[in-house]
C-alpha cells in the first residue's frame, strides 16, 4: 500500500471557504518555504474565485502573486482549480481564450491543473484537458460529486471511465458541498480503483461533520491524496485539519511521512491570522461549526450564506426553512445539477424567487434561461418538457458543445484593452473580468506614476540643478 499523499490548501480553497479569499500575498510570503519544506504532495496556491478577489478586492496582480509564490517554492507542485471552459469566470470562453490562458498559468509557475464542469458535461472539459497537457502540465479531471437518483457509484465510475480515456492524468471526486459520507466514500474509492489505473484524490469540506472520517474511509479503500488545510483555517466550511490526519496515519501502512513538528510551525504562522480575521469580521465564526443543513438539503455553505443575504435584501428572512425546501424540488426540475460554482447560485436564487413570488417560475433569471437552452452543458437527467415550455417557451434546446457556438475572442479583448497592455497575462485578466480588470489597471497606472514622481523629487533634491 502506497503512502497517502496530502494537497495543502491553506493559499486558495481555506481562504476561499472561510474568508471570502481575502488573503494577501504578504501574509502568505513568510510561510511559502516552510511550506514547500514539509513534503506535501502539492499546494493548492491559485484558480477558483483567487483571481477574481485579487483584481476585485486586494489591488494585487493574480499573475504577479503566482510567479511570487513560485519564486519561494521550489520543490513542491504548485495546484490550481479550473471550471473547465468557464475558466474562472462564470461563463464559457472561446478555445482560444482557454487554451492561452492555460499556457500562460503553466508557463507562470502551475504544475497541476484540476479541471471540473459543474454539469459533468466532459465536453466543457476537453479543450481545456488538451491546452493542460500541450503546456507540459499534469491534467487532474475532477467529478462535481452530488447525490440523486441518478448520481450513484455506478455514475461516477463511468464518468471516471470517459475521464481517463479523455487522457485524465489523475481523477479527483470533488465533493464541494461535504456531503460525502464515509462509507459512500469508501464504496466510491473501491470501485473506482478497481478499475482506474490513474490516480485517485478526494476534496471534501467539513460543512457537515463528517469530513475527517470520510477521509479515513476513503484511505482505507486506496484513495491515493487528500486535500486538507493546516488547522487554524481548517473545519467549518473549509477542508480537513492536516496534522490530526497525519497524526492518525502515524505508523501504519497509510503514514504520511510528514513531520508535526514541521506542520506546527506552519500552523504557528496562521493561528495569529485566523485570530485577526476574527476580530475584523472577516471570519465569522459561525462557519467553523458543523450545519446538517448540508446533509439534509445538500446546500454548500457558501450557497447558505448567499441565501440568507437575498431574502434580507427582500426583506423575508421569515422564508429562509421554506426557500430550503424549494432548493430540492428546482434542482430535480432542472436535471439534478451538482450544487457547485454556478449552478449552485442559480438554483438559489430561483428558489428565492418562487418562494417570494407565491407562484413557482413566474421570475426566471437569464442565466436559467440559457441553462435550460443549453448554454451550459448536458443535465445529467433531461429537464422534461413541461418545465422547458414554462422557462423558455417554445426556444431551441442546443445540443452541441456550448462553446462550439462561440466565435474566437481573443484578439477582440486584446483590442478592447490595448491602452492598459503592460504584459499579455493582462489580455486574459481583461477577458475574464473586464470591468474589475480595467479598474485595477487604472489602479496600477496610477500607483507606477506616484512611485516614478516621488523618485523624481528625490532626484531633485539630491541633484539640485
Amino acid at each position: 500500500m502506497a503512502k497517502v499523499k496530502i494537497t495543502e490548501t491553506v493559499l486558495r480553497d481555506a481562504h476561499q471557504s472561510l474568508i471570502a479569499t481575502r488573503m494577501k500575498i504578504e501574509e502568505m510570503l513568510p510561510v511559502l518555504e516552510k511550506l514547500d519544506q514539509a513534503g506535501y504532495h502539492s499546494l493548492e496556491v491559485w484558480g477558483g474565485a483567487t483571481f477574481d478577489s485579487c483584481l476585485r478586492f486586494l489591488n494585487e496582480d493574480p499573475w504577479e502573486r503566482l510567479r511570487t509564490i513560485r519564486k519561494h517554492v521550489k520543490n513542491t507542485k504548485l495546484q490550481m482549480l479550473l471550471r473547465g471552459q468557464n475558466l474562472l469566470g462564470y461563463k464559457h470562453y472561446a478555445d482560444d481564450v482557454v487554451v492561452a490562458f492555460i499556457k500562460k498559468a503553466v508557463e507562470n509557475g502551475i504544475d497541476i491543473v484540476r479541471i471540473f464542469d459543474a454539469l459533468n458535461d466532459v465536453r466543457n472539459l476537453e479543450t481545456a484537458l488538451k491546452a493542460t497537457k500541450e503546456a507540459g502540465a499534469h491534467a487532474q479531471i475532477a467529478i462535481s460529486y452530488t447525490t440523486s437518483p441518478v448520481h450513484n457509484t455506478k455514475y461516477y465510475i463511468q464518468l471516471a471511465k470517459e475521464m481517463e480515456k479523455m487522457g485524465a492524468d489523475s481523477i479527483c471526486i470533488k465533493d464541494m458541498a461535504g456531503i460525502l459520507k464515509p462509507y459512500d466514500a469508501y464504496e466510491l474509492v473501491k470501485g473506482l480503483k478497481a478499475v482506474i489505473k490513474v490516480p485517485i484524490q478526494l476534496h471534501t469540506h467539513y460543512t457537515s461533520g463528517v469530513a475527517s472520517m470520510t477521509y479515513i474511509k476513503a484511505i482505507e479503500a486506496g484513495v491515493d491524496v487528500v486535500d486538507c488545510a493546516i488547522s487554524p483555517m481548517a473545519s467549518g466550511t473549509s477542508q480537513p485539519p492536516t496534522e490530526p490526519l497525519v497524526a492518525t496515519l502515524q505508523g501504519t501502512e497509510y503514514d504520511t511521512g510528514m513531520d508535526l513538528g514541521d506542520l506546527d510551525q506552519i500552523a504557528a504562522h496562521f493561528a495569529p491570522l485566523r485570530n485577526e480575521y476574527i476580530k475584523s469580521g472577516l471570519l465569522d465564526p459561525k462557519l467553523l461549526g458543523v450545519d446538517i443543513n448540508t446533509l439534509v438539503y445538500q446546500v454548500p455553505g457558501g450557497m447558505l450564506s448567499n441565501l440568507v443575504s437575498q431574502l434580507k435584501l427582500q426583506n423575508a428572512e421569515d422564508k429562509y426553512e421554506e426557500v430550503l425546501k424549494e432548493i430540492p424540488k428546482v434542482r430535480a426540475e432542472l436535471g439534478y445539477p451538482p450544487l457547485v460554482t454556478p449552478l449552485s447560485q442559480m438554483v438559489g436564487t430561483q428558489a428565492v424567487f418562487n418562494v417570494i413570488m407565491g407562484e413557482r417560475y413566474k421570475i426566471v433569471p437569464k442565466e436559467i434561461k440559457a441553462y435550460v437552452r443549453g448554454e451550459y452543458g448536458r443535465p445529467a437527467v433531461a429537464i422534461s418538457e413541461e418545465i422547458q415550455r414554462k422557462i423558455i417557451g417554445n426556444e431551441e434546446v442546443m445540443t452541441k458543445r456550448p462553446a462550439d457556438s462561440i466565435p474566437p475572442q481573443l484578439e477582440g479583448f486584446r483590442n478592447e484593452m490595448k491602452e492598459f497592455l503592460e504584459q499579455e497575462e493582462d489580455v486574459l485578466s481583461y477577458a475574464l473580468f473586464p470591468q474589475v480588470a480595467q479598474e485595477y489597471f487604472k489602479y496600477r497606472r496610477a500607483q507606477k506614476y506616484k512611485i516614478e514622481t516621488i523618485c523624481v523629487d528625490m532626484e531633485q533634491k539630491t541633484h539640485p540643478v
